[in-house]
């Protein structure tokens, strides 16, 4: 089981958070990052969506997906997230954030 969570796109905006259409052929999505942490403690799809909302609210985050059995979360964002932040989000959620997977 897992929880996805998309961040609401801008208003006015159809296709990017940064308002931007992107050419499907290039496939390239400038300035994203993908990061994957490790969470201690979720258990079942209710822990999934607790530590996504959590993270989902801090700034330039894009997307969140939790996976209770491995324990990851990945997040995609337009810059690099301070760790600190993220933990807080965790622990926001009831979690603990062990680190990068």
């Amino acid at each position: 089981m897992t929880a996805e969570t998309q961040t609401p796109q801008a208003a006015g905006s159809c296709c990017s958070p940064d308002g931007s259409c992107g050419d499907e052929a290039s496939g390239a999505t400038t300035g994203a990052v993908t990061t994957v942490y490790e969470v201690k403690g979720m258990t079942c799809g209710h822990c999934e969506g607790a530590v996504s909302e959590e993270i989902s609210g801090l700034e330039g985050v894009t997307s969140v997906k939790a996976e209770a059995s491995t324990g990851r979360v990945t997040v995609a964002s337009a810059a690099p997230l301070a760790e600190d932040a993220v933990r807080a989000a965790v622990d926001e959620a009831g979690y603990e954030l062990i680190g990068l997977a």
